[in-house]
């Protein structure tokens, strides 16, 4: 079935003038292909997208960071009675993880009421209800990368002494303190008045800000001070450099010792780090572009019917015209490929234009939801077109090999 180039030109304009003299029926016959092109172009893009922000959101945190808490921190969809009934990583263990494992720089820990109502703000006769606060150790501002905007972070000082000090987010700062300098003013979080001396730069989270620029942080001591009831720690340990694999490794070791985990026994906690966050959230999005991929391929599918159908028709329609180039010395390989080419062209086309409103969907949600992230990868307009492509080589094969088949006599009969 080789065509040399004059051939195949030839036959690549006749069949995009006979797809022109009937417009509006291939456009509805390539209807599914484009939607079905332009569904895995938008959900590529969005994946994409999501990808690279999460990948920075991690990053920004710290790669050589541990996240330790009683279970693995991350996306938890159901925890396990064991899971839920382990018992909270205590100070104590936290501070042993500094002093234990050479390949830990610094230990930092956090603790907020995991699960409670959240604590009131106020300020001058405004309030927020959607904040929360957290007490955390100096260090975790270093451990964490954030940034101040104003001010400075507490010290080991205030938190020994147990100050009413506090640092609030950029969140924080646009409620009560938009037009004033946040610096030096009292913030009433819980009922306790906190002198606010510094505010954090804006964090980016997933799906635009984080939610930690709505936090007031406090010394870990005064919130102890002030929740003595509360267990549950989250800790943050960093590695030297470049040794963060074997800083887990020491961490697993002393904490499964120091919580009395037996050989036998899985880990009575989890330790998660940049990477298996993004890993996580890569095998969620992967199953969801799974089963957009399994919906776009029914619109390819109904489309390449369709094409099948009306290159079918189109054989019917045309049984003369075939019989007249067979008589004047039309080989089958050239019927053949004159109508596969008209089939790809058709689906192509409905490809090209998949692709062009995939692309316009994606710069649309860029502009109406700029916390959603959308990127659109190059590979994924080439195998958008390539699929289409292949649809119409697929589903016009049987319409092309029964036009080339057609009996020249007979077809030249044909009224």
């Amino acid at each position: 079935m080789a065509m040399d180039r004059g051939r195949v030109r030839e036959s690549l304009l006749l069949a995009m003038d006979t797809l022109g003299a009937h417009k509006f029926r291939s456009l509805l016959t390539v209807l599914g292909v484009l939607i079905g092109t332009a569904t895995v172009i938008l959900v590529a893009s969005i994946i994409t997208g999501l990808e690279q922000q999460v990948s920075s959101v991690s990053k920004q945190y710290g790669t050589d960071n541990l996240y330790i808490f009683k279970f693995k921190p991350g996306i938890q969809f159901k925890l396990t009675r064991e899971e839920r009934m382990r018992k909270p990583i205590t100070y104590s263990q936290a501070m042993a993880l500094a002093r234990e494992c050479p390949d830990i720089r610094q230990v930092a820990v956090e603790t907020v009421n995991w699960g409670g109502t959240p604590p009131v703000m106020k300020y001058r006769g405004q309030q927020m209800v959607d904040g929360w606060l957290q007490g955390v150790t100096p260090n975790d501002f270093e451990i964490s990368n954030a940034d101040l905007a104003e001010g400075r972070f507490f010290t080991d000082v205030d938190n020994w002494h147990r100050r009413n000090v506090a640092v609030i987010g950029s969140d924080v700062v646009k409620m009560f303190f938009l037009h004033e300098d946040p610096v030096g003013k009292t913030l009433m979080v819980g009922g306790n008045n906190f002198e606010v001396i510094g505010a954090l730069e804006p964090r980016k989270g997933v799906f635009g800000d984080s939610g930690s620029n709505r936090g007031v942080e406090i010394p870990y001591q005064t919130y102890m001070d002030l929740y003595p009831a509360t267990k549950e720690n989250f800790v943050l340990a960093q590695a030297y450099p470049g040794r963060r694999d074997q800083a887990m490794d020491e961490a697993t070791g002393v904490l499964r010792r120091l919580r009395g985990d037996k050989p036998w026994q899985p880990d009575s906690f989890g330790i998660s780090t940049a990477d298996s966050f993004i890993q996580q959230f890569n095998a969620i999005i992967g199953t969801t572009a799974l089963a957009m991929i399994v919906l776009s391929s029914i619109g390819l599918l109904v489309g390449g019917i369709g094409v099948m159908n009306i290159m079918l028709v189109s054989v019917t329609e045309r049984t003369r015209e075939i019989g007249v180039r067979k008589a004047i010395g039309a080989r089958r390989s050239d019927i053949t490929w004159q109508f596969l080419l008209e089939a790809m062209t058709l689906t192509g086309a409905g490809g090209i234009a998949g692709i062009i409103l995939g692309w316009t969907a994606s710069g649309a949600i860029r502009s109406f939801f700029p916390n959603l992230p959308s990127s659109v990868p190059l590979w994924s307009a080439l195998a958008g077109f390539i699929v289409s492509v292949s649809v119409g080589l697929f589903f016009g094969l049987w319409p092309a090999m029964k036009a080339a088949r057609l009996d020249p006599i007979a077809a030249l009969r044909y009224e």
